[in-house]
This record gives C-alpha cells, sequence and structure tokens, in this order.
C-alpha cells in the first residue's frame, strides 16, 4: 500500500520543482521531503523524478504515478471530510407532549434545521411523568414537558393555564349526575386532576371517552361525548369554556417547563433558543386569548 504521507511529498516536490520550495510548502525538512520520495521510488522498484535538471521533473514512471497519487489523496480528503461531517451532525433527542408532536413545532424545528442542515433530531412524544423520568434517565437532550411543581433545573417555564371545555351548544353536566368525563389513559396529569378536583366536591363521574391522542379528545368534546380539562390553548370555536359559576373552576398553578442538558451542541444551543422563543410566544398567544 502507497503511504499518502510520501506520496504528498511526491506531489509537492513535482508541482514545486525543487526540494526547498516542497519543504517549505509541507513546513519540512529538505532532508525528510527526499526520504519520503526515496521511499517511496524503493517502495516502487524505479527513479520517479529526474534530478539532473534545475527545475525537477517526473520520469515517465514519475508520470504515471502523479494522477493515481493525486486520486489517492483526494479521496483520502473526502473520506477524512465524511466521517468528521458524520461526527459533526448533531443527533438531538426532544421529548415533548403529544400535543406538540403535530404542526406545532414543525416550524420551529424546520427553521433550526435550515440554519445547521447536519442536524437531526428524534422526538419523543409521551406523558409528562414518562417524559421526565427518560430526561432524569438521560434518554433525552431536551424536554418540554407540564408540571405543577417544576424542578430546580428548569431551564425555563411558563403559566400554562387550564379550563374545563365542553361541546359549544351543550350544557353543564346537572348536578347529582355523574359527570361524563373526556380523559387521557390513567396516571395522565390533566386525568389525575380533573378526577381530584370532581371527588373534592363530591361529584360523582365516569369516563365515557379515553384517548391518549389530545386532538382525539377535543374531537370528543366538541362531538359532546363529555367534558373535559384540557390547556386553554386548546379550544377551539366548537368548544365552549365552563365557568366557576357552573360549578367548574379551573386550576391554577400548571407550568409549560423547558428543560436543556448542560452541554449542548451549537445546535443544540440553537434548538434550545428556538423552543424557548416558540414557548414564548405560544404563552403570549394564550394569554391574550384568555383576556
Amino acid at each position: 500500500m502507497l503511504d499518502p504521507v510520501l506520496l504528498r511529498s511526491f506531489i509537492t516536490v513535482v508541482d514545486t520543482g525543487n526540494f526547498t520550495r516542497a519543504a517549505e510548502y509541507l513546513h519540512l525538512t529538505q532532508s525528510t521531503v527526499s526520504q519520503h520520495v526515496l521511499r517511496l521510488e524503493d517502495r516502487l522498484g524505479c527513479q520517479l523524478l529526474d534530478r539532473s535538471q534545475r527545475h525537477i521533473l517526473p520520469t515517465e514512471e514519475g508520470e504515471r504515478l502523479l494522477g493515481y497519487a493525486r486520486s489517492i489523496l483526494r479521496l483520502a480528503e473526502e473520506a477524512c471530510a465524511s466521517v468528521a461531517a458524520a461526527q459533526a451532525s448533531a443527533v438531538l433527542r426532544l421529548g415533548a407532549p403529544e400535543e406538540f408532536m403535530g404542526a406545532a413545532l414543525m416550524p420551529t424545528l424546520a427553521a433550526v434545521q435550515a440554519a445547521h442542515p447536519l442536524l437531526r433530531v428524534e422526538v419523543e412524544g409521551g406523558l409528562s411523568h414518562e417524559l421526565l423520568r427518560r430526561y432524569r434517565e438521560g434518554d433525552l437532550d431536551l424536554l418540554l414537558v407540564k408540571q405543577w411543581e417544576v424542578d430546580a433545573d428548569c431551564h425555563a417555564q411558563w403559566a400554562e393555564p387550564l379550563c374545563w371545555i365542553a361541546a359549544r351548544d351543550a350544557a353543564a353536566p346537572a348536578a347529582g349526575t355523574a359527570v361524563p368525563l373526556v380523559a387521557f389513559p390513567a396516571g395522565a396529569l390533566y386525568r389525575q386532576e380533573m378526577t381530584a378536583m370532581l371527588e373534592n366536591c363530591g361529584r360523582p363521574w365516569q369516563v365515557r371517552f379515553c384517548s391518549p391522542s389530545l386532538p382525539s379528545l377535543t374531537a370528543a368534546v366538541a362531538a359532546g361525548l363529555g367534558v373535559s380539562l384540557l390547556p386553554a390553548a386548546c379550544v377551539g370555536p366548537e368548544h365552549r369554556v365552563l365557568t366557576a359559576a357552573e360549578g367548574y373552576a379551573a386550576p391554577a398553578g400548571l407550568r409549560l417547563a423547558l428543560y436543556a442538558r448542560a452541554r449542548l451542541s451549537e445546535a443544540g444551543r440553537a434548538l434550545l433558543r428556538a423552543l424557548t422563543g416558540y414557548c414564548e410566544q405560544r404563552a403570549a398567544e394564550v394569554s391574550a386569548r384568555a383576556g
């Protein structure tokens, strides 16, 4: 196998026509460059340079080798660049509630990836407590999660108002009857709060529709299958907000929290900034809508 180091010295001598200039270009001593060429000639068993002239020229064998030598070095550089690019490509694992999995975050992610073409984002959806556990176990680099009590290492947080919603033309469930609920599966944050509030008021309830999908829940409420406690950001024209006068006071104190690893790549920091901007805009829009 031909040593690329030897080939580089050979090519440089041919290109400069002089061992001294080749050594200066390569930041080597003249004797080192000369030794490289001699070792290459010994390896191939022929003379590669005509040293009889002031301007050194390749021999016929040297000319034959020159093209191959340039190709070998070019391929070596391409291989190094390819490996370096693969190492530089950032893989960021983002955890977020299911409600962010659709169109909500896509423009934010697309803008960051446009600026960082090597970035690959792996998004994991799920319930808040499951995502937080995975972040603590090191499975996620960035995390958007809903919490009543935000942990001390939270990067940023925003108010996440909740409200009771029903179908636009539906009346509130009558007092003394079981409240029909549209709910996430058992263990979900909103479901726990919803059932705890009803039980504290002494109101019976029954789950009429259950799904891990937020769009399914909002559609089920709009279809009149029951009422639900959901983020105010999810309220659409097909819903109406149940009031405290109807016996459905909205709880306060839920937060949307953003967590991030201390050591993120440049692309990771860019994504963190973009997520912060997205959450700030979202919070402002929800606040304006509530006001």
